[in-house]
C-alpha cells in the first residue's frame, strides 16, 4: 500500500474518533457528576411536602359550594393549587388570591393545566372581586387540611397538588407569589 492512502486512512478514523468524543464527552461528564452525587441547584421557592401525602389515596373531602366532591385525579394532567386561608381573610388575604389567580394566567396557553381550589369561607367582597370566577371554592369536611392552614389573621398559604393527588409543595402564609409563579411555570409546560 501506499503512503498517501495509509495516511488518509488514518485521518479518516481521528476524524471519526474525534466526532464520537464530541458525542460521548457530555454523557460521560453527566455519568460522573450524577455517580459523585452532584444534584443540580434549581431550588422551588415552596416547601416540599414530607413525608409525601396523596390526598387522593387518603381520601382527603373536599366538598364545593355546589354540592359536589373535589376529584383529586383529574381526568386529564391537571395540578392543582390550593388556597387555605386563615381567620378573617380580608385585604391582604384577597390580594395574595389575586396574585395566585394571576399567576395562573400567566401560563398562557397552559393554564388549563392548573386548578385553582380556595378551601375555607371566601371573603365577604368574595363576590364583588371576581374571585369565583377564578376560583372553586369548598370547605375541608373532615379538617384533614387544618395542618397547612395559617393561624394568623388575613393571610393565606397555599399548597401544590400534582394531577394524581399527591400533595408536592406548601407555600406558607407570607408566601411571594412570584416565586409561586415562577415554580408553577417550571412545572407546568
Amino acid at each position: 500500500m501506499n503512503k498517501p492512502a495509509n495516511a488518509a486512512r488514518r485521518s479518516s478514523r481521528l476524524k471519526l474518533l474525534l466526532i464520537m468524543a464530541v458525542f460521548a464527552a457530555p454523557i460521560i461528564a453527566a455519568g460522573v457528576l450524577t455517580f459523585s452525587g452532584w444534584q443540580p441547584g434549581g431550588k422551588g421557592n415552596g416547601q416540599p411536602i414530607a413525608p409525601q401525602r396523596n390526598f387522593a389515596d387518603e381520601k382527603l373531602r373536599v366538598s364545593l359550594a355546589d354540592g359536589q366532591v373535589w376529584a383529586w385525579r383529574a381526568t386529564e394532567p391537571q395540578l392543582t393549587l390550593i388556597a387555605l386561608p386563615g381567620p378573617d381573610c380580608g385585604r391582604q388575604c384577597v390580594d395574595t388570591l389575586t396574585k395566585m389567580a394571576a399567576a395562573r394566567i400567566t401560563l398562557n396557553r397552559n393554564a388549563p393545566r392548573l386548578r385553582l381550589l380556595f378551601v375555607g369561607t371566601p371573603p365577604a367582597d368574595a363576590d364583588s372581586d371576581g374571585m369565583k370566577n377564578y376560583w372553586q371554592i369548598g370547605s375541608d369536611s373532615d379538617g384533614k387540611l387544618a395542618a397547612w392552614r395559617p393561624t394568623s389573621p388575613d393571610s393565606v398559604s397555599a399548597l401544590l397538588v400534582e394531577s394524581n393527588g399527591t400533595a408536592l409543595a406548601l407555600y406558607p402564609a407570607g408566601f411571594d407569589p412570584t416565586g409561586l409563579r415562577k415554580d408553577l411555570q417550571k412545572v407546568i409546560r
